[in-house]
């Protein structure tokens, strides 16, 4: 079996500054952890859920995906597959490795003038992962014990998912954060935007939704509005959102980088008043959810459940003090419930 990235595809990423772990792992430190360690802002995450960017690490357990979205910074010539085809590094060696590369990746700013050394001492224990890098993290046969892994490190899990993966979403334990990214209120426009390689991509979709609904874990859906394209159909995006029983809801601003400049256009790239502007389009059909704020840095506008009266941020105490008990509430979760029912309709 090969690695997922030959000689030449790691040489081209390493010099975009990521840190290849072993066959088909990436590490890359966020640009607003660097922020953050210069005394600058943090990311849209420690407003909207209390993550410290300083602290968080930035990795994907696959570099292929089952989409060739059209608003990715990837080129067309990174792995694209529908199913593992490569060797597997183990959870053990995924968690210990990028956690190094990661530290690796920080040393610069260790007495760097501009950087608080309590900042830079406190971003040296890692207390959040976002498997969202890039590709499709869940296509890893092993994420459950890497997500493990982690949890048992006292490090809070958000994933992101395309949703080609239904039964992936299925299996996947309980974890702090799980995000599936819904880029088009219709069948024909996900097909053109996200490019997908399976033919009932549509299906996937809608099943990964599906079971969304009944998993235990924090849910939320992520727009990414490409202005002229998708901004539409605020009604359908709702009807998305509350087949998925979303807690909440990041409508994000497409932004013009890497090789999507070759695909789409800046006009492309919406302004903050417009993403918030689309997000009360979109609230208007969901009687159940509020507005919660924006972070104008990143284009992104927040909205939630009523329920949860406001309460966004995470209780990481809670979610460790409770884990086990989360999971065994999983493992009692019947999934064969989902009486999957495929319709097309109002969403063509």
């Amino acid at each position: 079996m090969n690695s997922q990235l030959d000689k030449k595809s790691k040489e081209i990423l390493t010099k975009q500054g990521y840190s290849i772990i072993g066959d088909h792992s990436v590490v890359k430190v966020c640009g607003w952890t660097k922020n953050l360690l210069k005394g600058k802002g943090g990311c849209y995450k420690l407003k909207f859920y209390g993550i410290n960017s300083h602290k968080c690490l930035q990795m994907s357990t696959s570099i292929s995906c089952a989409n060739r979205c059209t608003f990715c910074w990837r080129d067309y010539k990174s792995p694209v597959s529908k199913d593992w085809k490569w060797e597997m590094d183990s959870p053990d060696f995924i968690f210990e490795e990028s956690i190094k590369a990661h530290l690796k990746q920080l040393n610069g700013f260790k007495g760097r003038e501009g950087t608080p050394k309590e900042l830079y001492k406190q971003s040296q224990s890692v207390a959040h992962v976002a498997l969202s890098l890039t590709g499709e993290p869940i296509a890893y046969p092993k994420i459950n014990e890497l997500v493990q892994k982690f949890h048992d490190n006292k490090i809070s899990t958000f994933i992101v998912t395309n949703a080609q993966f239904p039964e992936s979403i299925k299996n996947l334990q309980p974890i702090t954060q799980l995000y599936i990214s819904v880029d088009a209120p219709n069948k024909k426009l996900l097909k053109e935007l996200d490019v997908p390689l399976f033919k009932d991509y549509w299906e996937r979709f809608i099943q990964s939704l599906d079971y969304m609904a009944i998993r235990n874990d924090r849910k939320a859906i992520r727009i990414t509005c490409v202005k002229g394209i998708n901004m539409i159909e605020p009604e359908n995006y709702a009807k998305l959102i509350q087949r998925a029983n979303a807690d909440f809801i990041e409508v994000k601003s497409y932004m013009f980088v890497g090789a999507s400049q070759n695909r789409l256009k800046f006009e492309n790239m919406p302004k903050c008043d417009e993403i918030i502007e689309f997000t009360k389009e979109i609230l208007k059909y969901l009687p159940g959810y509020e507005y919660i704020t924006h972070h104008a840095p990143s284009r992104v506008s927040l909205i939630a459940k009523k329920s949860l009266n406001k309460q966004t941020w995470i209780s990481f105490k809670e979610f460790f003090d409770n884990y086990s008990k989360q999971l065994e509430e999983y493992k009692n979760i019947d999934f064969d419930k989902v009486k999957f029912k495929f319709k097309e309709e109002p969403f063509e």
